[in-house]
């Protein structure tokens, strides 16, 4: 499945794309609230501002992907592999972050005063200076 084919198919209201690959795909500021990419390939995918609110991203391989601006606000993020991507200003608001890989990820302004990162890989991550008190990890 192409980019194209996914956005015209979520435009009639398809929402499951399982295991897709979207390998370095185009998807910047594309509207994907809701949408299941459980397991899909989306590594060094192009997501600056996209919509994933409350999308299921599970096992997701993002590794390296651009999400500065994405709206990744009560998105399913768990076991997710985020290394090397940027989410600086990303919305991470409500997100569940349990068991991700954020290695070497960039999350500078993204990070939200109630986040919980128990479980998450932050080996050589950037955080943003003064990243809240009460962030577990």
């Amino acid at each position: 499945m192409n980019v194209n084919e996914l956005l015209q198919q979520y435009a009639v209201g398809k929402r499951d794309f399982i295991q897709v690959n979207l390998h370095q795909a185009q998807l910047s500021w594309a509207k994907l609230a809701e949408v299941n990419l459980t397991r899909a390939v989306l590594t060094k995918a192009q997501l600056n501002g996209v919509n994933l609110h409350q999308a299921i991203l599970r096992n997701a391989d993002l590794a390296g992907a651009n999400l500065i601006d994405a709206d990744l606000s009560g998105a399913d993020l768990r076991g997710a592999d985020l290394s090397a991507a940027i989410l600086m200003r990303a919305n991470l608001t409500g997100a569940n972050l349990t068991g991700a890989n954020l290695r070497w990820a960039s999350l500078v302004n993204a990070i939200p005063a109630d986040i919980n990162l128990t479980g998450v890989r932050l080996s050589r991550t950037i955080l943003p200076s003064g990243a809240p008190s009460n962030t577990q990890v």
